[in-house]
């Protein structure tokens, strides 16, 4: 039998997980997962274009852009990257420190200061890294990482943002990453699946079994009602 590479798609709230595998990692695959589509809330996910395809509001996964600082910095040190980190981790702190003393936002004067300084830092960037004419008339120059990461900062400055301005957004995506977790232990112990249907029973199973935990259910005992043929089901509305 031939083997053939599929993605692992999650959506994961904090009391729900969906497990999808599919061929494909693009629209076709995200369509089928069912979840962005009808999606009305705030998604959280990195800048994949297949992801910023769809309508409604979404804010950018911090994690993802200090892993991509930091390895611009390592491979071309310049001053504003160093200061992109460091706000970006100070706002995070912030924002921590506001829900602690149990505000909902951040004054106007945080707020000001940090859209301030992070204009300063986008425009020190682009006049470190210039986009130059293209070699030919006809021709197109080829961008540099840092230019591809400022345009990301710069477009989407509200989405890298959204969690200073609204505190139920997060400041990055790392419940999804620690969801996927199992499943990347699973495929090291086993090497993967025999079949698509397998793959599909996994993620039914799986994303029964996280969905469990985050709502404090027994487990065992959920699965014991399963083969009793009264399934308990958990709560099904995202809170």
């Amino acid at each position: 039998m031939q083997s053939r590479l599929h993605w692992l798609h999650t959506a994961s709230t904090e009391t729900l997980t969906l497990y999808a595998a599919h061929p494909k990692r693009g629209r076709q695959a995200i369509d089928a997962g069912g979840i962005l589509p009808q999606m009305t809330g705030t998604r959280v996910h990195d800048a994949y274009a297949s992801y910023l395809s769809y309508e409604g509001t979404y804010a950018l996964c911090n994690a993802h852009l200090l892993r991509d600082l930091i390895g611009l910095g390592e491979c071309s040190p310049q001053p504003w990257i160093q200061g992109m980190l460091a706000l970006l981790r100070e706002s995070k702190q912030q924002v921590e420190r506001a829900r602690e003393a149990g505000d909902f936002a951040l004054n106007a004067v945080q707020l000001a200061k940090l859209e301030t300084c992070y204009d300063t830092l986008l425009a020190q960037g682009h006049a470190a890294n210039p986009v130059l004419p293209p070699a030919a008339p006809t021709g197109r120059r080829k961008r540099t990482p840092a230019q591809n990461l400022l345009d990301r900062l710069d477009r989407h400055r509200g989405a890298v943002l959204a969690f200073v301005y609204n505190f139920a957004v997060p400041f990055d995506n790392n419940l999804a990453e620690r969801d996927l977790r199992m499943a990347k232990v699973q495929q090291k112990i086993s090497g993967g699946f025999r079949s698509d249907q397998g793959a599909a029973f996994f993620c039914r199973i799986r994303g029964y079994i996280s969905t469990l935990r985050k709502q404090k259910s027994h487990v065992l005992s959920a699965l014991r009602s399963l083969f009793a043929d009264h399934p308990f089901m958990p709560q099904l509305q995202a809170e």
